[in-house]
């Protein structure tokens, strides 16, 4: 295996590049939907917000299952977990209010936009402060990252490289 192989495979299984690859692609998701938010019809907007749900939904499940136990007995600042797993309980309470809701709703576009800014806080502090903190404990990032990519792939998610290209937001072929 060449060099850059080895690279491009450990990239697609290190923990903090999955879960970073995760964060961009629900904030991309959060701009689809910004984009879409004047001009989609309802039905583009549920089918974007129920993606945007369900990729939530599959990241705090694996993260709690499997990053944050880790991370809980590496780093010596467990309030940044416990902190993480508080904010994962509100993103949740966000999910579930949206799941329950209709496009037409009058608060269903705010309610997006909220959670939208949650989730960004949330990615602010993981990205900035727990990545971080792992990476300095040298822990074992692509064991973890595999375990990861399982979880996933068991819970409704294929692997990275197994993953078909989707069209983007605005084509109204987004479908699971």
């Amino acid at each position: 295996m060449t060099t850059h192989a080895k690279n491009a495979s450990a990239e697609k299984t290190d923990v903090i590049s999955l879960l970073t690859d995760d964060h961009k692609k629900v904030k991309k998701m959060f701009k689809d939907f910004e984009k879409m938010k004047g001009s989609g019809s309802d039905d583009e907007l549920s089918a974007l917000v129920e993606d945007i749900c369900s990729e939530l939904n599959l990241h705090a499940e694996a993260e709690e299952a499997i990053f944050y136990p880790a991370v809980r007995e590496e780093i010596t600042d467990i309030n940044l977990v416990d902190e993480a797993e508080v904010e994962h309980a509100e993103l949740k309470e966000l999910v579930s209010q949206l799941q329950s809701m209709s496009a037409d709703d009058p608060k269903y576009k705010a309610t997006v936009k909220v959670l939208g800014e949650y989730v960004d806080h949330h990615v602010k502090e993981e990205e900035g402060e727990i990545f971080p903190r792992v990476k300095k404990a040298k822990m074992d990032t692509e064991a973890l990252g595999e375990e990861i990519a399982n979880f996933k792939q068991m819970h409704g998610q294929p692997a990275p490289s197994a993953r078909p290209a989707r069209p983007s937001a605005g084509t109204g072929a987004r479908k699971h």
